[in-house]
């Protein structure tokens, strides 16, 4: 029988912009918990994140949560201006797996409704990145590809583990 093993992960950053939907930023920072990466909200939010709210949203781990809050985008890019960032985008061609990430890299999502602005995008083409999926669907859930792309960067820096058996 196998058990749960505690991991080592590099430390990243993931980039909310204006999220809308409160459920899935949940999610998010649940998995930035489980990962060690700091979450950044940028912007106007579509919720709010008190502690009456997060209690009542049974949000137990957001106590870990590493969170930080900016008022623009120009306000994060100043704060870290040796940062990388990474704009995740249905508009490249770009694949999330074409990327070497390196500790500390920032990981950009849009609201859920329109993405990230095309100013934004069109100023950062080397540094977008998309999720391919099939022409049927016009983008995944906010929280589904912020896990994907994630833990692309997880497995790329994670040290080697020994197997389980």
């Amino acid at each position: 029988m196998t058990s749960r093993k505690d991991y080592t992960f590099p430390h990243f950053n993931i980039v909310l912009f204006e999220p809308e939907i409160p459920p899935n930023t949940g999610s998010i920072a649940r998995l930035a918990v489980g990962v060690g990466a700091s979450l950044h909200l940028v912007g106007k939010l579509g919720f709010s994140t008190d502690e009456r709210a997060v209690k009542r949203a049974g949000l137990d781990y957001w106590k870990h949560l590493d969170l930080h809050y900016h008022d623009s985008l120009a306000a994060l890019w100043a704060k870290y201006p040796d940062g990388r960032f990474f704009y995740a985008t249905t508009k490249t061609a770009r694949l999330y797996t074409d990327v070497c990430y390196k500790p500390g890299d920032f990981l950009v999502f849009g609201p859920e409704t329109r993405g990230l602005p095309a100013d934004v995008i069109a100023a950062n083409p080397d540094s977008t990145i998309t999720i391919p999926m099939t022409g049927i669907m016009r983008s995944l859930n906010l929280s589904n590809a912020v896990s994907v792309v994630s833990y692309e960067l997880v497995r790329q820096m994670m040290p080697k583990q020994e197997a389980f058996i």
